[in-house]
């Protein structure tokens, strides 16, 4: 009888103790899961000046051969020094803890789109996100968050003027340059005057 108490002992403590780990980890993934595991939804910073001037190539967002080359930057298939889907999963659904979840259009149209490329270019501080600015040209930076943006974003573009992401092809031109200068970028310098007699 003593054998089977003890038994009943071991029985009762173990089932606690997976009952206990088993809660934690419920808890653990459903605090992680909330809101794409990567916490409040909240603006990015502010991007820094040397970025500010830097918006997507006019007609790019709408361009699919742009957006095929940038798809294939994304997987990996042009350079495999370059994957992007190997953090941040080949449908935008990270398969890495603390990668951007590109899916989460309310977190995602925080992101201007000089936010974006900047966040790119120069990695992100304190977390696995690296610069890709010394593997990566401009252009193909450009490239592959023309494909990002389909994730959460589909059928938008950035609008320099109204500073949000509206639906492609109704973007207004580039900001001017008072716009530009208000936002910490230098302004442009003034045309120099025609010559006399022209």
């Amino acid at each position: 009888m003593k054998g089977a108490n003890i038994n009943m002992k071991r029985i009762t403590w173990l089932s606690s103790a997976v009952m206990v780990v088993g809660s934690a980890g419920l808890a653990f993934t459903l605090v992680s899961c909330g809101e794409g595991g990567e916490g409040p939804i909240v603006p990015p910073p502010a991007r820094p000046a040397e970025y500010a001037d830097k918006h997507m190539p006019a007609g790019w967002f709408a361009d699919p051969e742009i957006v095929k080359e940038g798809r294939e930057i994304f997987i990996g298939a042009k350079n495999p020094d370059v994957n992007c889907s190997s953090c941040h999963g080949k449908d935008g659904k990270p398969v890495k803890a603390g990668a951007r979840d590109f899916r989460v259009t309310d977190r995602m149209k925080l992101y201007s789109d000089s936010v974006w490329f900047w966040r790119i270019s120069e990695g992100v501080p304190n977390t696995k996100m690296k610069a890709w600015k010394s593997k990566l040209s401009e252009e193909d930076r450009w490239k592959v968050m023309a494909f990002e943006r389909n994730f959460g974003l589909s059928g938008k573009e950035w609008d320099v003027n109204k500073k949000e992401w509206v639906p492609v092809g109704s973007a207004g031109a580039a900001a001017p340059a008072a716009a530009t200068a208000a936002e910490g970028a230098a302004p442009a310098a003034p045309a120099a005057p025609a010559p006399a007699g022209r």
